[in-house]
């Protein structure tokens, strides 16, 4: 049976959170909720194991070759004067000899064969010269000459040398990438145990957010850019994700939504109605049905974050605007879903850069996350920053390759002084 949300609330003082103090809270109480189910290597890429995964016999399972040549005995080589030796059988991958030659011959051997018993060395074919009888069709070749320098062991895989029996490839709560379905496969599993998705519900409120093909706009209104975007992004992380619509701005119609998609979904993610605002009614909504864990974050943008739980269902309320939407989901949305759906925590790696921007003053106690890039300048890497930092400027999210995270306490930035920079492929999202 899958876990429940821990259903004590989140405790925070009277100002804003900070970045970090609201991060360790939701990592110290955020748990697995979903149950589990077994899954096709086809499709475990981006999934999460949900028992681990050992391997019951060597990678590879026989000493083979990895190269086509000829596998010799290194103890009948003398690597200063080379060797010539006679050609006594050949061999090739998936068809093993049934006894062994004499160690004092030269085998013909193809990659991934298996080296015969007593032969541990195998001389590339393009290194040696083959000495043949015969013509034509009849033609044989029945002694090799190898050169000297040849190493005892080269151009041989050995059973195990990639992985032992016994060896945990994968602990429970690993993400499976694509090369790790190779991983998986190459110890035989053709399934592995994972975690089901989290369900994740997608809703935008707002009268004046109209989805694109609708109709057209109205003065006053807006077209629904965060949906689609939150959509891809926690499908990216994961979730099975249901697009629950624009909502109105009308507070009962709003709790009656809320509630039913409470019953259905482990995690609703709304954008808007986050705030104070006579028109915001998430947060009253939320309220009324259930907990508010924490609220007003000391972070830019995205101040007005929120998060709570219906029962067993998390909701997350992010702000209206997309850029603030943006940051937010990477910031703290990405690794709820991931844990929510059975793995680890994940922190994103911060890379220190200098900088070729400038901010003479700025607010302190606040965290803030910059769209940035980094450029090549003079052979060195360098992080350059989006000229305008308005959080509905989607043109920032398209042109940056990720984000500058800026300390509470960081007063100005110089050029040349060194930033933290994370890169939007630690949340898997590709570079144009």
């Amino acid at each position: 049976m899958p876990k429940k949300l821990l259903d004590d609330c989140f405790l925070h003082d009277k100002d804003r959170l900070r970045h970090d103090d609201a991060v360790a809270l939701l990592k110290s109480r955020i748990v697995p909720v979903t149950g589990v189910e077994r899954v096709g290597l086809s499709d475990a890429s981006g999934r999460i194991l949900a028992e681990a995964a050992v391997a019951a016999r060597p990678v590879p399972a026989y000493t083979n070759s990895a190269v086509d040549g000829f596998a010799i005995s290194g103890a009948h080589y003398d690597k200063v004067a080379g060797g010539r030796f006679a050609i006594s059988a050949r061999v090739a991958a998936g068809r093993p000899l049934a006894s062994a030659p004499g160690t004092d011959t030269a085998v013909r051997i193809f990659t991934g064969a298996v080296m015969p018993t007593g032969f541990d060395t195998v001389a590339m074919q393009e290194d040696c010269t083959a000495e043949t009888e015969g013509s034509g069709d009849d033609a044989r070749a029945t002694h090799v000459a190898i050169p000297p320098g040849l190493k005892k062991g080269a151009n041989v895989r050995r059973a195990g040398e990639d992985v032992a029996a016994g060896t945990t490839l994968f602990e429970a709560g690993a993400l499976i990438r694509p090369q790790d379905a190779a991983a998986l496969a190459s110890i035989g599993l053709a399934e592995v145990l994972c975690h089901a998705r989290v369900r994740c519900a997608i809703v935008s409120t707002g009268d004046e957010v109209i989805r694109p093909g609708s109709r057209p706009l109205d003065e006053g209104e807006v077209f629904d850019a965060n949906a689609p975007m939150l959509t891809a992004l926690a499908r990216a992380a994961g979730a099975d994700v249901t697009d629950l619509g624009v909502w109105p701005d009308d507070s009962h119609e709003i709790q009656e939504r809320l509630s039913d998609a409470a019953q259905r979904f482990d995690l609703i993610l709304t954008s808007g109605g986050a705030s104070r605002g006579e028109e915001d009614h998430i947060l009253t909504a939320l309220d009324a049905l259930g907990k508010r864990h924490m609220w007003q974050l000391a972070v830019k943008p995205g101040r007005p974050l929120m998060f709570g739980q219906i029962g067993d269902s998390l909701l997350v309320g992010l702000p209206g605007n997309p850029v603030a939407v943006f940051v937010c989901f990477l910031m703290y949305v990405y690794p709820m879903l991931r844990r929510m759906g059975g793995g680890k925590w994940p922190k994103p790696h911060r890379f220190m850069l200098p900088a070729v921007f400038e901010l003479a003053t700025r607010k302190t106690g606040r965290r803030e996350f910059f769209r940035g890039w980094i450029e090549m300048r003079d052979g060195a890497m360098v992080v350059d920053k989006y000229s305008r930092d308005g959080s509905g400027l989607i043109s920032g999210l398209r042109v940056a390759q990720g984000l500058i995270d800026v300390g509470e306490d960081v007063p100005s930035i110089s050029r040349g002084d060194a930033v933290a920079f994370i890169p939007f492929s630690e949340f898997g999202i590709l570079e144009a």
